[in-house]
C-alpha cells in the first residue's frame, strides 16, 4: 500500500502530537490525545486528526490583574469596585478608564 501511494505522490507521516487547538472566531476546538497523520499529495499538504473533541468558547473580556486596578484606584482616587467597573467597561485600557472616572 506504502509502494502505491509513493508511486501517486503521495507521502503520509505520522506527528507525535499531545494537543490539537483549532482557533475560530468564537470558540477553540480541543484534541486531546490526538492521532495526527501529515499527507502529502503532489505538493498539497492536509492533516487528518483523530481523537477526543472539547469545545471551548472564547471570552472576549480581557483579563484585569489587581495591579491594574490598584493603579486605577490611585490615579482617580475611587474604590476598588469603581475601578474594576472602569477597567470592565474601557476593555481593560487602564488610561481610557482612569480618564473616564477623571470626567465624572
Amino acid at each position: 500500500m506504502q509502494q502505491m501511494m509513493r508511486k501517486m505522490g503521495i507521502q503520509q507521516s505520522e506527528i507525535d502530537a499531545t494537543r490539537v487547538i483549532i482557533q475560530c472566531s468564537d470558540k477553540e476546538i480541543v484534541i486531546e490525545n490526538p492521532q495526527v497523520t501529515k499527507v502529502n499529495m503532489m505538493g498539497q499538504q492536509t492533516y487528518q486528526i483523530v481523537g477526543e473533541e472539547e469545545e471551548r468558547s472564547l471570552s472576549s473580556a480581557p483579563e484585569i490583574s489587581e495591579e491594574d486596578i490598584k493603579t486605577v484606584m490611585e490615579q482617580a482616587q475611587v474604590s476598588k469596585a469603581e475601578a474594576k467597573k472602569a477597567l470592565e467597561e474601557a476593555q481593560g485600557d487602564l488610561a481610557e478608564a482612569i480618564l473616564n472616572l477623571s470626567k465624572k
